[in-house]
């Protein structure tokens, strides 16, 4: 992939890509901005997510839209992403979402795969993302429950806000160990989710190696938010870690 340009504002009465159409035609949408230093991102979405809430969807296994908010831990990680270089090198973003993060990681010249559960969630990313840099990023289906094998390997693994269920700390953990190439990182931005703390247990039992960024105070009208980037590394890169006492939530 080129080194991506500086992009200005995409939108307008036209509609740039093919299925726009049809995503203005299924939901009532709107379109909010993100600013950022190169080049303000604005994000197609839906207007209202508790719309979208299915009864049948719940029951069948708790699934509810998460994706179709714009979270401000994945404003934290787009910004943290817009201060890598990727220079073509290989970045899956785990729950993309409406792909804010995939947008910052394409911008700055990574070969993008977005994946969610939702498909719908990809036709969105898919949308916003080419309309923010002009690429047509990769997008894949992934339930972190029954993980693909033929994923491949990636530089940088991402995730935001993806530790909101007990159960997420271990799949999340197994994901990242797949799919992180030799050398590779995985940036995860968390706002203190309930699984948190045994994520990071988790990943140190199957040989990961995890350190926390600074914090990020995130503050909307009467809403904050302290986020925390964990940048995740093999194991063995670092012989000379010492292993954590953290004990798993009772």
């Amino acid at each position: 992939m080129p080194d991506a340009p500086r992009f200005p504002s995409p939108f307008q009465d036209s509609d740039e890509h093919e299925d726009v159409h049809a995503l203005r035609a299924t939901f009532d949408v709107a379109e909010t901005s993100v600013p950022f230093a190169d080049g303000d991102i604005w994000l197609l979405h839906p207007a209202n997510a508790d719309t979208l809430i299915s009864e049948e969807d719940f029951v069948r296994d708790e699934r509810l839209p998460y994706w179709a908010d714009i979270w401000p831990a994945s404003h934290v990680l787009a910004k943290r992403l817009m201060s890598l270089q990727g220079d073509g090198q290989r970045l899956m973003e785990l729950g993309c979402g409406l792909g804010l993060a995939s947008i910052a990681a394409v911008r700055v010249g990574y070969d993008v795969l977005a994946t969610d559960y939702y498909y719908d969630a990809l036709r969105f990313a898919r949308v916003n993302v080419f309309r923010n840099t002009s690429y047509e990023i990769a997008t894949r289906m992934v339930d972190w429950r029954d993980f693909p094998s033929n994923l491949g390997q990636f530089d940088v693994v991402t995730a935001s806000d993806v530790l909101y269920e007990p159960a997420n700390a271990d799949l999340i953990a197994a994901a990242i160990e797949r799919t992180l190439a030799p050398g590779g990182v995985a940036l995860i931005s968390d706002p203190g989710r309930i699984a948190a703390p045994d994520f990071l247990i988790a990943a140190e039992e199957i040989g990961l190696w995890v350190t926390a960024e600074p914090p990020t105070t995130w503050t909307e009208g009467t809403i904050t938010q302290k986020i925390t980037i964990y940048a995740i590394r093999h194991g063995d890169e670092n012989p000379a870690r010492h292993r954590s006492t953290r004990k798993r939530r009772k």
